[in-house]
């Protein structure tokens, strides 16, 4: 590899690359999967697709990547002849069949000569995202048991990474357009409930579960039965139930966002 084809604008240009054959094709297959009776070659409740933005994509894709790519990759089984047509220097692909009127795509004669791939687009443009670090973290790392330590060294929270990935992420997804929400902001639940909180379901669980006279606390932090415990059930109730399905809540009803982006680690090795 050439330090060009390493650098930054190396791989900015193939980026922009895979975005301009995506593009191309992935409006391509609006038609292909489109009913046959349909005119102008929409899908059920299919939007028309916008023809002339495809302008802006002569020339940026030669006859070769573009054939490869739509048979080996967008159409593996083929498509309608009447659909769309490949020559040496062009594609022709019908966009209204009751007018046969067609959109015509033409290629870069090689590599050398591919036009600049135009910059029309930011992915996540207006895109409401909402980013949630997993875990708590903090003071809650080791009832959680995503915390472990080597020797002196600082130890490894979970919910703590999660939230610096989140903080760093959040920026570079702004700079896309998106909107950012996030779950939590510090390594604090935002359940408002507490392990004490669900000391009496927790001992009815456990009774129901085949321990009738379940202990109040492990013995140690390595007893084999703390799992019997009403101390560990009532954090599991806690961490596990109680903060998951306050998230949900919160997501649901109050931000409303496009996607959600729940962030984890395994520091653990049993995950």
């Amino acid at each position: 590899m050439t330090n060009d084809e390493g650098s930054p604008n190396a791989e900015a240009r193939r980026v922009a690359l895979r975005h301009s054959i995506f593009v191309i094709l992935s409006s391509f297959l609006l038609i292909f999967s489109a009913p046959s009776h349909a005119a102008a070659n929409l899908g059920i409740l299919g939007a028309h697709p916008k023809w002339d933005i495809l302008e802006n994509y002569q020339e940026t894709i030669t006859h070769d990547e573009f054939s490869q790519l739509i048979r080996g990759v967008y159409c593996t089984h083929g498509f309608a002849p009447d659909l769309i047509d490949i020559n040496e220097k062009t594609a022709r692909v019908l966009m209204n069949r009751e007018t046969q009127k067609f959109f015509t795509l033409r290629f870069a004669e090689n590599d050398a000569s591919r036009n600049r791939v135009p910059r029309l687009w930011r992915p996540a443009q207006s895109l409401p995202l909402a980013l949630d670090p997993g875990h708590l973290g903090g003071k809650w790392a080791k009832m959680e048991e995503r915390w472990f330590q080597v020797g002196n060294s600082a130890p490894v929270e979970e919910g703590d990474l999660t939230l610096k990935v989140a903080r760093l992420l959040a920026p570079r997804l702004r700079k896309l357009g998106a909107k950012i929400f996030f779950i939590r902001r510090r390594n604090e639940p935002i359940t408002p409930k507490r392990p004490d909180d669900f000391k009496d379901l927790a001992r009815k669980i456990l009774i129901k579960n085949g321990v009738p006279q379940p202990r109040l606390d492990p013995l140690d932090p390595n007893d084999p039965e703390k799992e019997q415990t009403i101390r560990w059930q009532s954090e599991i109730l806690f961490y596990r139930y109680s903060e998951i399905r306050r998230r949900a809540v919160l997501v649901n009803t109050k931000l409303h966002p496009d996607l959600v982006l729940c962030l984890h680690f395994n520091a653990e090795g049993w995950g």
